[in-house]
């Protein structure tokens, strides 16, 4: 729960801050989180109530980043924009923060916090280009489509301050690129929006139906029915009737779903594996050889033996394993696959070699976190159907070729 995280957080600053707190200080601090309770509505009163009795506390700004991540969790926008600003004062780089105070000014329509919101908008861009050149040198795909996402919200949160500030030209190039660089409901809404205030229907109406037809999960229902209404009312601007309406939502489902599509495939082009969300959508890299489409094995039961160098376990299960496969070795229905969990794949030939084991391994590739397996050895069996039908997690050595062996023909007989 979020209010134990920062209650931990604010007290373990205090501690550590350069300037140690008095005893007074940290018992009222004390006092006033333990009255809060488990509200986090009275943590951040708590908390307030603190910074207003000790105006120069020593762990000032923990407590303020403490009440903004609060707020955040409240949707409380006004203490959102107070504290958030205050924070960002020190440290202009927190992402989320950055991104929520800009949400939360741009949502009063007023030009004011417009021409504020706009530069918050433009470090949260800049932050987010930062995390494209990690110290590493190396961005996993879960990681470049966080940065295309946030992106997006940077570049939609731009076209809006413009859009507010009057400068229309700006705020439809900005809300277009945000949803070139990831399509979503809310940068083609915002882009249906300023082609509207510019008088350019027929391109609102494009951009409308893009937000109605485009594959976006965080667009709702009652999203898509404002959606719909504005279609109508800016088709009826330039059309007498709505006739040719549903051809043109119909050019948009295609249009949004082969854009959708060539971005999955960027994504891919990092990784295969990449927004797979099926086992058998997996293609594991080969120790040697090449790699393994787990689709290609439907129609079998697989043995997906997860291990690595070095888990002990794993080297006394490895002839077990082999014993059991000997059972099975006159069936092509029935396939072992042993994987290697080792985060460093450099690791597994060498030993693999040392052992006098078979290099016939597979990596993980990412398929362990799919399929939850947070200790090994672990043993995942797939029915015929590509199913998951059994788990072993570790194993017993007196029983475990039977067992193994019993729930493979079990599996098979389905």
């Amino acid at each position: 729960m979020i209010l134990r995280t920062l209650l931990a957080l604010a007290l373990a600053t205090a501690c550590f801050a350069q300037q140690t707190p008095s005893d007074e200080e940290q018992k009222h601090l004390r006092d006033v989180i333990a009255e809060a309770g488990n509200s986090n509505i009275e943590f951040v009163h708590a908390l307030e109530a603190h910074l207003k009795k000790y105006p120069k506390a020593t762990s000032r700004e923990e407590l303020e980043r403490a009440v903004v991540k609060a707020a955040i969790e409240l949707k409380d926008g006004p203490r959102v924009i107070k504290y958030g600003e205050l924070v960002l004062a020190r440290n202009p780089d927190e992402i989320d923060i950055q991104e929520k105070v800009t949400r939360y000014l741009l949502a009063s329509n007023d030009k004011t916090t417009a021409a504020k919101a706009l530069k918050y908008a433009q470090q949260f861009e800049k932050a987010v280009h930062e995390l494209e050149r990690p110290p590493s040198g190396k961005v996993r795909w879960q990681m470049r489509l966080e940065i295309q996402q946030a992106l997006n919200k940077a570049l939609v949160y731009q076209a809006r301050a413009n859009g507010l500030l009057g400068k229309l030209v700006e705020a439809i190039a900005l809300a277009r690129k945000a949803y070139e660089t990831y399509p979503t409901a809310e940068a083609a809404r915002e882009t249906g929006k300023w082609f509207a205030a510019a008088d350019k229907n027929e391109e609102a109406v494009r951009a409308y139906a893009d937000a109605f037809t485009v594959a976006d999960t965080r667009n709702t229902d009652a999203d898509r029915f404002l959606d719909r209404a504005d279609l109508g009312r800016l088709y009826a601007k330039y059309k007498p009737n709505e006739t040719g309406l549903g051809d043109l939502i119909l050019e948009s489902f295609d249009r949004t779903n082969k854009l959708m599509e060539a971005k999955r495939a960027e994504i891919r082009t990092f990784d295969p594996n990449a927004l797979a969300t099926d086992a058998m959508e997996y293609t594991l890299g080969a120790v040697k050889g090449d790699p393994l489409r787990l689709a290609s094995l439907r129609g079998k039961v697989v043995i997906l033996d997860f291990w690595a160098t070095w888990c002990g376990p794993c080297r006394v299960q490895h002839p077990l394993y082999d014993e059991a496969r000997k059972r099975f070795a006159g069936r092509n229905d029935v396939v072992f696959i042993a994987i290697s969990t080792d985060e460093d794949k450099s690791l597994v030939e060498p030993f693999l070699e040392k052992m006098k084991w078979s290099k016939n391994v597979y990596f993980e590739d990412g398929l362990s976190m799919l399929l939850k397996v947070n200790s090994i050895p672990c043993t995942v069996i797939f029915n015929k159907r590509g199913e998951v039908a059994s788990r072993m997690n570790g194993f017993v050595p007196e029983r475990f070729v039977d067992m193994l062996s019993e729930r493979i023909k079990e599996i098979a007989a389905e």
